[in-house]
């Protein structure tokens, strides 16, 4: 009876591992981002407070809160709780069934960092990049992520995870924790400094 049990639970758990495999195996990620962004001044974050699953106070709306700002940490953006304004404000939002987005044809975010200045009102039209928009189809369930600079209150990166279907149970949560995952493999955006830190925080995620 033991062994049988043990078989039924390891049967139940390989089940369960492959269809969060399937869940996320079509998944397509897409990210963009602003060119006035100024990505090195970034430090800090918090979550825009509002309607729908970012005010869900339910496992699910508080397992994608813990699964963004445990990949903001990591990357060394710090919660803003008790300051007066964040650098970022994090929204996000679930989209059921197909979903259309118009993205922008862009280069890597890390490497624009790197080599372009941040734009503003002041530099010349010359020297202005220009949006290649792309009509984007997300399919079977969207979760999109979007960092918005709290100073002029414009969205600065967007991303997209599709094939986020949520079924019933745990296996919900594990689903949308691999897809912040995803997103955030798009934004390998380190706070300045924070790599030449001594102490490295851990993260439960």
């Amino acid at each position: 009876m033991l062994n049988t049990l043990r078989l039924s639970f390891l049967l139940l758990s390989a089940a369960l591992g492959l269809s969060s495999c399937f869940a996320l195996r079509e998944a397509r990620i897409e990210s963009d981002y602003s060119y006035s962004g100024d990505f090195r001044r970034y430090r800090t974050y918090d979550f825009v407070s509002g309607e729908g699953i970012i005010a869900d106070s339910s496992r699910l709306g508080q397992a994608l809160r813990e699964a963004i700002s445990g990949r903001l940490r990591q990357q060394g953006y710090k919660p803003a709780a008790g300051q007066k304004r964040p650098d970022l404000l994090v929204n996000f939002k679930l989209f059921e069934g197909t979903t259309k987005f118009r993205g922008y044809q862009q280069e890597e975010l890390e490497t624009w960092i790197k080599r372009a200045p941040v734009e503003d009102e002041n530099t010349p039209e010359q020297e202005r990049h220009g949006y290649d928009p792309v009509r984007m189809l997300m399919v079977d369930g969207t979760l999109l992520v979007t960092l918005v600079d709290a100073r002029n209150q414009r969205a600065v990166w967007n991303g997209y995870a599709s094939g986020v279907e949520l079924p019933t149970g745990p296996l919900a949560e594990v689903i949308l924790r691999r897809s912040v995952r995803s997103i955030f493999d798009r934004y390998r955006v380190f706070t300045e400094g924070y790599l030449d830190s001594p102490v490295m925080p851990t993260s439960g995620n």
